[in-house]
């Protein structure tokens, strides 16, 4: 028998602390990584609502030192990493802890990895280009959303070009992660219904990958039941301490399954769109799924069928299409549910002349391919 070599990678932390109080434990992990003054990386918002104090006085209680950056802007820019890094320098601090949602781990990211390899973050762009270790990298993550806690994906604004570049690079993954839901308590509903749905496209894009494997398969359609399941309590009810604790575990499982299946044609468009309007990344997610997974279907519509029944759908009966159709009416469904916007057109500033500039877009692991004017139709469908 004559097999061809195919092999796939799987990476995450290679320590994940989670639950009730698991933020207490991150003074053990900073000595566990040898650190003894570290860079806290988040934005103004988290120091204001008292998060950062929350999480500073169990780096106090354990005799370490601290200083806090919070210059980071939603969508983290080659500014922040330098202002950051400058500061980390002056510092002379020995490692960092990124605190809150995607934007400050990928701004801690981007801090740490050109600490230890010099130049610019923009020497990074694509995939696996640096050499060295990044400093060592803790992530206390605010949001069930983006995953980038755990991740090896950093995704910086050049604000010249004025779009999204993609750091992925094995070396970006953080040593340790901590996904406490006490820290995500009371985080308002439309922060809550971006970051969910992000989550939900993490999840959905990995199991439609052309590189999914048993292992991504089942973190995906765990985080897609989850996700179906909590999202809108977790919205209705920011107290709502079971829907924040299931929501914590879905982006997680979300995140193992895209982090190692990679992503498609929702992500590289919506990054288009955040990088060009400066947009929430969740919300262009949203609007773009269901639109995106109807241009798959032909692809392979077994898995959108399975879609559906993650999400709670009766499928029995059903014709493998008909089921897929319910998947993506769920999608949609849950979309409207927690308040996203249903069109781009109901966000202002985004014009249909702009699509062709932003149809760029790609992706090697979409199931299926496109041409720039079936990127361009997307964006008008989802107009």
């Amino acid at each position: 028998m004559n097999i061809m070599k195919e092999t796939y990678g799987f990476f995450m932390p290679s320590v994940n602390v989670m639950g009730a109080g698991s933020v207490e434990d991150i003074g053990g992990l900073i000595k566990d990584n040898k650190g003894t003054k570290a860079l806290v990386v988040t934005d103004s918002v988290l120091v204001e609502i008292g998060i950062v104090e929350k999480v500073t006085q169990h780096i106090e209680e354990a005799g370490l030192e601290f200083v806090v950056f919070d210059g980071v802007q939603p969508n983290p820019t080659v500014s922040n990493v330098e202002a950051g890094l400058d500061l980390l320098e002056s510092e002379d601090c020995d490692i960092v802890i990124s605190l809150g949602g995607g934007s400050p781990h990928d701004c801690a990211k981007g801090i740490a990895l050109v600490a230890t390899n010099g130049g610019s973050i923009k020497d990074y762009e694509g995939v696996d280009q640096s050499t060295e270790p990044m400093m060592p990298l803790i992530a206390v993550n605010t949001t069930a959303g983006t995953a980038s806690e755990m991740t090896r994906f950093c995704i910086i604004t050049d604000e010249e070009r004025h779009v999204k570049m993609a750091i992925v690079d094995w070396r970006v993954t953080p040593n340790a992660s901590i996904n406490d839901p006490v820290l995500m308590m009371k985080k308002p509903p439309a922060l809550t219904a971006a970051t969910g749905m992000d989550a939900l496209t993490h999840a959905v894009e990995a199991y439609m990958s052309t590189i999914a494997t048993p292992v991504t398969d089942s973190a995906a359609l765990m985080a897609i039941k989850l996700i179906s399941e909590n999202l809108r309590n977790a919205v209705a009810n920011g107290d709502n301490f079971e829907a924040r604790d299931n929501m914590a575990y879905a982006q997680f499982l979300a995140g193992m399954a895209f982090n190692n299946a990679s992503l498609g044609f929702v992500h590289a468009m919506a990054h288009q769109l955040g990088g060009f309007y400066d947009l929430p990344h969740g919300v262009c997610n949203a609007i773009l799924l269901p639109h995106v997974t109807e241009y798959n279907l032909i692809s392979n519509p077994q898995r959108v069928a399975d879609i559906a029944e993650a999400m709670g759908e009766n499928i029995d009966g059903l014709s493998t299409r008909d089921a897929a159709d319910k998947g993506i009416d769920a999608i949609k469904k849950l979309s409207i549910d927690i308040g996203i916007p249903a069109t781009l057109s109901d966000i202002e500033g985004v014009k249909k002349e702009d699509f062709p500039t932003l149809a760029d877009a790609c992706s090697a692991t979409n199931p299926r391919t496109a041409t720039k004017e079936q990127v361009i139709d997307i964006y008008n469908a989802a107009y």
